[in-house]
């Protein structure tokens, strides 16, 4: 059984490249199948998400090919199948956009349901609803649901609620529908824009994306090139997030500011003090921090995907925080495992309270999720003796290497394969 050891850490320093956005990778390789010549993506990540992708490329004849120099080669002028393995596809979340992406060239797609991440709920319904109004039909099964559509064509679709996923889905159906596509109370998500422009690039003609209302033309070809992969901001937030556990000063670089406006406000509030570059942002902190009242939303809102950190560097903060979950509101798996480090927090409908400042120990913990992982190292760090986290598996799901880069700042974390003998070894317990 893989493990994530931390031991107590004292202030982190250093630099940290952050990887391509895990999100939008996802997008972006499904969206390779829409066109009709190869493609190369740079900045994509080598995380477990990625590796299931191109395992469902072999399975439907879409090469995926890591280059000598990082990049992903993609070829999708072979695909002879819209049959995705559903063992395969309801591994992780995303996988519905190959729903999208596939529709068009094959007029049928059969795929498993949306799996990865667990927050109880995770509807696909809106997908349901804007590939429907393209002309798209479903039936569902056990295991697995069938997409057919005779034909695409364009049409007017009001979200009844933000979502990125959905708005990404009708995007990747709608480029080569015919007619026009316009998406009202679309996603505003920096996701969403880096794929309209990645497919804009290949000959696309989508408009708005960014805004609240897109426009796309479809059109019946689309060429290939090169486009980078924006990076995550997600995974930089986190560890601007690790600058405050335990004091320190750590640098994301290879990010976009603008794309972490409220993230950044928001540990402004808590205490850090934030500096940004043209590509870069820093933390610094004294190790003094203030509670405070934190809302997840919709971009621009704070990141859903933040909150599950957030709270561990809040059970730094003397005085009592609450965190307000507004987009999935049972994403509160990692509270119990806090409470197993000693973390005075609980829950109460779909906000979490948090009294800042109680010492933490390490012991045994189970990572749920990915956020949830980051979440448990965070505190990790900051709690007396050793934390030992399994679930490993799902922290690999998002990071190319979660344990190095943080080793990289001067945390005291490793990587292990425990077994019987570990206690024998020296690796004792809680």
């Amino acid at each position: 059984m893989k493990v994530i050891q931390v031991q107590t850490s004292g202030p982190l320093y250093g630099s940290v490249t952050v990887q391509g956005s895990k999100n939008s990778s996802q997008a972006l390789l499904a969206a390779a199948c829409l066109a009709d010549a190869t493609v190369t993506l740079e900045g994509i990540p080598g995380s477990n998400d990625v590796r299931i992708i191109r395992q469902i490329g072999l399975d439907i004849g879409l090469t995926i090919e890591r280059t000598p120099m990082g990049d992903m080669l993609i070829d999708p002028r072979f695909i002879h199948s819209a049959t995705i393995d559903p063992g395969k596809s309801s591994a992780y979340r995303s996988s519905y956009y190959f729903v999208g992406a596939l529709l068009a060239k094959f007029g049928k797609v059969t795929i498993g349901f949306p799996g990865g991440d667990d927050f109880v709920s995770r509807p696909i319904d809106q997908h349901i609803k804007g590939l429907r109004a393209l002309g798209a039909e479903f039936t569902f099964h056990s295991d697995h649901y069938v997409v057919e559509a005779k034909e695409l064509r364009g049409a007017d679709v009001y979200f009844d609620t933000i979502t990125m996923g959905a708005t990404i889905n009708v995007i990747l159906a709608a480029a080569r529908a015919k007619g026009r596509t316009r998406l009202s109370n679309a996603a505003t998500d920096p996701e969403v824009v880096d794929t309209a422009n990645f497919l804009n690039q290949l000959g696309a003609k989508i408009v708005g994306a960014g805004t609240d209302q897109i426009r796309i033309e479809g059109v019946p070809y689309l060429g290939g090139g090169r486009y980078a992969v924006i990076p995550d901001r997600l995974i930089a937030g986190s560890f601007l997030m690790a600058a405050g556990i335990n004091g320190g000063s750590v640098t994301v670089a290879n990010v976009i500011p603008e794309h972490m406006g409220s993230c950044l406000a928001q540990l402004r509030e808590i205490g850090l003090e934030i500096e940004t570059g043209d590509q870069s942002v820093t933390a610094h902190s004294d190790g003094r921090l203030r509670a405070t009242r934190v809302r997840t939303g919709m971009y621009p809102a704070f990141a859903t995907d933040l909150q599950q950190p957030l709270t561990a560097l809040l059970t730094r903060a003397p005085g009592k925080s609450i965190v307000t979950e507004r987009v999935f509101v049972k994403r509160f798996n990692h509270i119990h495992q806090l409470k197993r480090l000693g973390a005075d927090v609980w829950v109460r409908k779909e906000s979490a309270y948090i009294k800042g400042g109680v010492p933490l120990v390490g012991n045994w913990v189970h990572a749920t999720d990915v956020r949830a992982g980051t979440c448990l190292i965070l505190a990790g760090l900051a709690a007396e003796g050793t934390t030992r986290i399994t679930g490993v598996e799902h922290i690999e799901r998002g990071y190319e290497d979660a344990v190095g880069s943080f080793r990289s700042l001067g945390a005291r974390i490793e990587s292990t394969e425990w077994t019987a003998g570990n206690a024998e070894a020296g690796f004792v317990g809680m």
